[in-house]
């Protein structure tokens, strides 16, 4: 099985879309390279 993550960006920031609804989004506070990064490194 092979896993691929996904990173929603909005604005330049982090962020999760409940359903894809814009209006209902949860914000992260990282930065998206640090985030590609972790996640490469996690394999």
């Amino acid at each position: 099985m092979l896993l691929i993550p996904a990173i929603d960006l909005r604005h330049g920031r982090c962020v999760r879309l409940h359903q894809g609804d814009f209006s209902a989004e949860t914000r992260y506070e990282h930065e998206p390279h640090e985030l590609l990064l972790r996640y490469r490194s996690l394999g």
